[in-house]
């Protein structure tokens, strides 16, 4: 294959090292010792809160945080926690290797994100790791109002980049997601270390052969 002219990263699980199915599952048992539930009773709870979905909506992130506290009967102190112990969460840490690599591609070929996401996840996460200064475009599904694998979200995506699908590499760490972009005809790799898919970058981009990259 020849080489790409774009590189398209999802956040959690491939720039951030974080289990976007484990965390969920601790940061509800933890809240809902805090608050004296079982971790089902603080779920339907908040089910039957009917929250906003802030996967697919942008400008919900107070009333989502507003209806979860009045759901599990936490006050305003504990609320605040309990954002900031999510966002935390949700962010994980930094992948440096993975970070560091898109640094060092900076003008040498386009950069962007394509992350299913929660509202408010633009400013946490550029926060945190300054994506904006390394990736463009950044793509939220809540601010795109679709997730993947949905392919409408990768048909945002290359319009967006202004590419065609040939033209770019797609990492990811959900097969579900991984297949999606395939079926599409864009180059996808399934993130599962960061030397192989640090080589699999360098062989699509044409760079060094020598692994490293740090923020």
């Amino acid at each position: 294959m020849g080489r790409i002219r774009w590189l398209l990263f999802d956040v959690g699980g491939v720039l951030e090292r974080v289990d976007d199915d484990e965390w969920p599952v601790r940061f509800g048992e933890r809240w809902a010792a805090r608050v004296g539930l079982t971790p089902e009773e603080l779920d339907r709870r908040i089910a039957a809160a009917a929250l906003p979905d802030s996967s697919i909506r942008s400008g919900v992130e107070e009333e989502y945080w507003s209806g979860f506290g009045a759901a599990i009967g936490a006050d305003a102190a504990m609320l605040a926690e309990i954002r900031s112990d999510f966002w935390d969460a949700y962010c994980g840490t930094a992948n440096e290797a993975l970070l560091g690599e898109a640094r060092s591609l900076v003008g040498e070929v386009g950069l962007a994100i394509l992350s299913n996401s929660g509202d408010g996840a633009r400013e946490e996460e550029e926060r945190r790791y300054g994506f904006s200064r390394v990736f463009d475009p950044i793509l939220y599904s809540h601010e795109t109002g679709v997730n993947k694998p949905d392919p409408r979200a990768f048909g945002i995506a290359l319009e967006a980049m202004g590419a065609d699908a040939a033209e770019v590499l797609f990492l990811d760490d959900r097969q579900d997601n991984i297949e999606a972009a395939q079926a599409l005809g864009i180059r996808a790799h399934l993130h599962r270390d960061d030397a192989a898919t640090l080589q699999v970058i360098r062989d699509a981009v044409g760079t060094r052969d020598t692994l490293g990259g740090a923020l």
